[in-house]
C-alpha cells in the first residue's frame, strides 16, 4: 500500500472484490477515452475471476482517494520469446481527468514497476494510442522508450458466414 501523505487518507492500494463495480466504471471511462470498443455490461463479472481466484491471470491496483476509486493500473506477468525472460505487460493505466496531473499516473507507474521488480520481471511493456501525446509526453518524462509497431488483433474463432 502507498499512502501519499501530502493527501491524507489517498493511497494506492491493491484492488479488492468489493472494488469491482467501481474499477469497471473506470475501465469503462478508460475505453471511452480512448475512443475504443464499449466495456461489457458484466466486465465486474468477467474481472473478478481473473483479478481474484486462487491463480490470478492479473492484478489491479487503484487510487483511492478518500473512499472514491479515481484511477487504476492492471498488468499481468508475461514471458519473452527473445530474451528469454519474465516481463510485466501494463494492460491499463488511468486516472480520471479531474486527478490527471496530481501526480497519480506517476505512482501508479511506480508502482507497477515495484510489483514487475519484486516478481522478478525484466521491464515493463505497454502500449498508446498514437493519437495520445499527453499520454505519451507522460512515458517519456519517466524515462520509456517507444518501440514502434503495428497493433493486431484477430477473433480466437473466425467467423461463420
Amino acid at each position: 500500500m502507498l499512502k501519499d501523505t501530502a493527501r491524507p487518507g489517498d493511497l494506492i492500494r491493491p484492488a479488492t472484490a468489493a472494488d469491482l463495480p467501481a474499477i469497471a466504471h473506470l475501465c469503462a471511462a478508460h475505453a471511452a477515452f480512448e475512443r475504443a470498443e464499449p466495456v461489457p455490461a458484466d466486465l465486474a463479472t468477467r474481472l473478478e475471476p481473473a483479478l481474484f481466484s486462487a491463480h490470478p491471470r492479473a492484478w489491479c491496483l487503484v487510487v483511492d482517494h478518500g473512499g472514491e476509486l479515481i484511477g487504476y493500473a492492471t498488468y499481468s506477468r508475461e514471458f519473452s520469446t527473445w530474451q528469454a525472460t519474465d516481463y510485466v505487460h501494463l494492460d491499463c493505466l488511468f486516472v480520471t481527468e479531474p486527478h490527471r496531473g496530481e501526480g497519480w499516473g506517476h505512482a501508479l507507474l511506480s508502482a507497477v514497476r515495484g510489483a514487475a521488480a519484486a516478481c522478478g520481471a525484466a521491464q515493463i511493456q505497454w502500449q498508446t494510442p498514437d493519437w495520445n501525446t499527453d499520454a505519451i509526453r507522460f512515458y517519456h518524462r519517466v524515462g520509456a522508450r517507444a518501440r514502434p509497431k503495428v497493433r493486431f488483433s484477430l477473433p480466437a474463432r473466425p467467423a461463420e458466414n
